[in-house]
């Protein structure tokens, strides 16, 4: 890619998703703060009635509605199934002015901090992550491998592009903190793209550490679904801490430990997201790794 000429930045991809809703109503009334030269910066609002309701989404989840199987399949009838078809035709490869870059704003229950969610090792990508990582040590990059064919998240609309994820905060809540980190995040990432296509971005292999989603583990169940068992108090709150063998992972209702019997360390993320419960995801399991980066 030489040049980014269209950047959306997505808000309320879940309805109750409150940071990324304000922070796209302010853009949206102070337009100079997300404009740039060389690029059109456009703003959007994912999902609506889901805000409307207060609710993730009102038939699915709009953030599983993006397989390209799924945008051509005139049989898809649920509100979320038609807006992610408008925000492709709006949006995606096949429009008339496509995204280059999109930057999808979410938060989470979980204690992820500020992780910046790369689907694809593109080299733009990389750069961009080590960038936010160096001006601010507490970001974390978490890599999604996604086959294309399979991607089913509102990125997959463009080549380049990230997902924000802040946490904790409870759903339907604002946290000034986490608003004002995304923000400064919004802004870098801007700022970069700007950067970029100015051709003054970094010339030189740097290397980028992150974490790799490897699997994900449900809760204990019983036959008919129930949850069995919950998070050990000693496992919650510590997303991207070191998981061994035999420490704590499970505890039942009745006090009994359950171990994480994994032979490798694993560093587990999205710890008991509250929106992950429908899904059958208790916690998803990372490897840190690094990668040698060239210029974008």
């Amino acid at each position: 890619m030489n040049t980014i000429n269209r950047v959306l930045i997505v808000g309320g991809t879940h309805g109750n998703e409150l940071i990324g809703i304000y922070l796209i109503r302010k853009f949206e009334m102070k337009h100079h703060l997300i404009a740039k030269s060389s690029f059109e910066t456009v703003t959007l609002l994912a999902n609506p009635r889901a805000y409307e309701i207060g609710k993730r989404y009102v038939d699915s989840d709009l953030n599983r509605c993006f397989r390209r199987e799924d945008l051509a399949n005139s049989s898809l009838l649920s509100y979320e199934a038609q807006r992610a078809k408008e925000i492709y035709q709006t949006f995606g490869s096949n429009c008339r002015h496509p995204t280059d870059f999109v930057l999808d704003l979410h938060t989470t229950t979980a204690s992820v901090g500020l992780t910046v969610i790369l689907a694809s090792k593109h080299p733009l990508n990389l750069q961009l992550a080590s960038h936010l990582t160096k001006i601010n040590p507490l970001v974390k990059v978490l890599y999604s491998p996604i086959k294309e064919k399979d991607n089913c998240y509102l990125d997959n609309i463009s080549e380049c592009g990230c997902t924000i994820e802040v946490g904790p905060v409870a759903q339907n809540v604002l946290d000034a903190a986490l608003f004002q980190a995304t923000e400064v995040l919004v802004a870098a990432i801007l700022d970069y793209l700007e950067t970029y296509n100015k051709g003054n971005y970094s010339q030189f292999e740097e290397t980028l550490t992150f974490y790799q989603l490897v699997d994900k583990i449900d809760y204990p169940r019983n036959e008919q679904r129930e949850i069995q068992a919950m998070i050990h108090p000693q496992l919650q709150g510590r997303d991207y801490e070191p998981l061994n063998l035999d420490d704590p992972l499970f505890i039942t209702f009745d006090g009994q430990v359950i171990l994480y019997p994994g032979i490798s360390t694993v560093y587990p993320v999205f710890i008991n997201e509250a929106a992950y419960y429908e899904k059958g995801v208790a916690l998803c399991l990372t490897e840190r790794r690094q990668v040698k980066l060239k210029t974008a």
